[in-house]
């Protein structure tokens, strides 16, 4: 059996770089300037203490809105009661004006006068 050599493929040159064509003048050069961003304001969730909200109720809500066990929502609810006012969570401004939202709107449904705020921190 005969073998042939394959046929020696055709070189090219090799590319010469090509050279950046020269500025007419007519160029604006920018500059970045880095920008110093500050962190988000946060806001923390306060729930004011009433005389007719039902402790219990309340643990609800702090368990279901803020995602806080038993024990961590009942010392809340106890704080509340003691002190008149508790902070529940610290959150963006959009998230804690989520959860004041979602607190009276429970509140609401139950027939229960319980208030919620969101303050700015400093």
């Amino acid at each position: 059996m005969a073998t042939k050599s394959p046929a020696n493929p055709t070189k090219h040159p090799p590319a010469s770089p090509t050279l950046p064509k020269q500025d007419d003048g007519g160029t604006t050069v920018l500059e970045r300037v880095p920008q110093k961003t500050k962190p988000p304001l946060m806001y923390q969730v306060v729930m004011l203490n009433d005389d007719y909200t039902p402790m219990e109720f309340v643990v609800f809500v702090i368990q279901e809105f803020f995602k806080k066990d038993r024990q961590t929502a009942t010392q809340i609810m106890l704080k509340i009661h003691l002190d008149g006012k508790a902070v529940c969570g610290v959150f963006s401004k959009d998230i804690a004006t989520s959860k004041v939202e979602q607190v009276s709107q429970a509140a609401k449904e139950h027939g229960h006068p319980l208030q919620c705020l969101a303050e700015p921190m400093e």
